[in-house]
């Protein structure tokens, strides 16, 4: 048996502003965006640059209850995790876009990371994972 997480749906107040965070200011591919007729709603989906793995679905809030979770669907703990090949890189890039951190970049024994949140206040990491040593 072979199974992968093909999306992510994260809730969002703006298709546009969305796109506009994720797009120019995080870097992200614009991998999908088609108008669904049938629910009167568009079907957005972002990825981080170079990634083949699950992908971003950008989720317009339509109900009350989804309204009330935009930048909170995990009670403020950090639920999404950023892999990047280069921390430093990004980290910089993201703070010249004026991507906010929350926390300060650490070591940690599984690598350096950061935490950032994005437009709605959602928390991320940016890590860069240890390379581990051949044995």
């Amino acid at each position: 048996m072979e199974q992968a997480i093909g999306l992510v749906a994260l809730v969002i107040r703006d298709y546009d502003e969305a796109l506009a965070f994720f797009v120019g200011q995080l870097d992200f591919k614009l991998v999908e965006d088609s108008y669904q007729p049938e629910q009167d709603k568009r079907w957005v989906v972002v990825a981080p640059p170079g990634s083949s793995g699950a992908k971003l679905l950008l989720a317009r809030a339509t109900t009350p209850e989804q309204v009330a979770r935009i930048g909170d669907q995990t009670g403020g703990r950090v639920s999404l995790f950023l892999y990047t090949d280069d921390f430093w890189r990004d980290h910089a890039r993201y703070t010249a876009n004026g991507i906010h951190f929350v926390r300060p970049p650490s070591e940690a024994p599984y690598g350096t990371v950061a935490v950032f949140a994005d437009l709605y206040g959602n928390r991320w990491d940016l890590v860069e994972l240890r390379k581990t040593s051949p044995n």
